[in-house]
């Protein structure tokens, strides 16, 4: 399994017991979804390592405790701290409508209803407040916060995402 081929679950933040029980917090709203898991590919490396799971339960908040096979101990427990949990693509639930992955629109064309066409979505970048679509328009790079009230529909089948941005937000970035 290669990284391009999954989606990012969580990171193991610190032992739960002498037993090699682990925490991890999860990168989701909806951490229930991920309680029933088999097993999980944990970054190791540069390699993505399967480790199948014992006993899966809910800790708190958006943390999972996991006890995986294999893993008995506090060292090996220790191992495994800060290590990130990947799950493969196929395992993401379907969404439609508006309601998108990060990674599924990359690449999709971005059109605003009063400016045309922006350029292409190289990525989303949500190391910030607020997200923002990073588009590309012939080697101008164009940020466009990934807001309800700006996208007005995407479209899987035309591979585009209609948006309707304040009056100057897109000119910003093309003047000199």
């Amino acid at each position: 399994m290669q990284l391009k081929d999954c989606f990012f679950l969580g990171k193991i933040v610190k032992k739960y017991s002498f037993k090699g029980e682990v925490l991890v917090k999860l990168d989701t709203d909806e951490p229930q979804l991920y309680t029933k898991l088999e097993s999980v590919f944990i970054s190791l490396g540069n390699n993505l390592v399967p480790f199948f799971i014992d006993d899966a339960r809910l800790h708190k908040s958006n943390l999972l405790r996991l006890k995986f096979e294999d893993v008995d101990t506090e060292d090996d427990a220790d191992q495994l701290i800060k290590c990130d949990l990947y799950l493969p693509l196929s395992f993401l639930p379907k969404l439609s409508g508006n309601k998108f992955y990060y990674h599924e629109v990359v690449g999709f064309t971005v059109v605003d209803t009063n400016f045309g066409e922006v350029g292409t979505i190289t990525g989303v970048n949500d190391n910030t407040a607020q997200a923002l679509f990073e588009i590309d328009r012939d080697g101008t790079e164009i940020l466009i916060p990934l807001n309800d009230e700006f996208i007005s529909e995407v479209s899987r089948v035309k591979k585009q995402v209609i948006v309707s941005t304040p009056e100057g937000l897109i000119d910003l970035y093309l003047e000199l």
